[in-house]
């Protein structure tokens, strides 16, 4: 199993910046994707960001060009940076990781808020 905690959601102004971390525990060996997903009140579960294991990332273009995912493997850690946050940024943010063999694993998710 893969146990995923998040932490660094907030309350933000639009225009600013936060950093999402996630840190995995369990058989973290069999991970083959990282990203994040979000879900806004009334709306579906959407990614946002993935990396797999050898550093490709891919983005949803609503973010592309404001948002980075990035990968510390020494501390089984992903990060997603967010610059430039807009309203329609807020939404709960899950971690998710994904193993070669299909399983799908969730953190708890952590809440994004951008408002004056």
């Amino acid at each position: 199993q893969v146990q995923l905690v998040e932490s660094g959601g907030g309350l933000v102004q639009p225009g600013g910046s936060l950093r999402l971390s996630c840190v995995a525990s369990g058989t973290i060996f069999s991970i083959y994707v990282m990203g994040w997903y979000r879900q806004a009140p009334g709306k579906q579960r959407e990614l946002v960001a993935d990396i797999i294991r050898t550093g490709g990332t891919n983005y949803a273009n609503s973010v592309k060009g404001r948002f980075t995912i990035s990968r510390d493997n020494a501390k089984n850690t992903v990060y997603l940076q967010m610059n430039s946050l807009k309203a329609e940024d807020t939404a709960v943010y899950y971690c998710n990781a994904l193993e070669a063999r299909g399983a799908r694993w969730w953190g708890q998710g952590t809440q994004v808020t951008v408002s004056s």
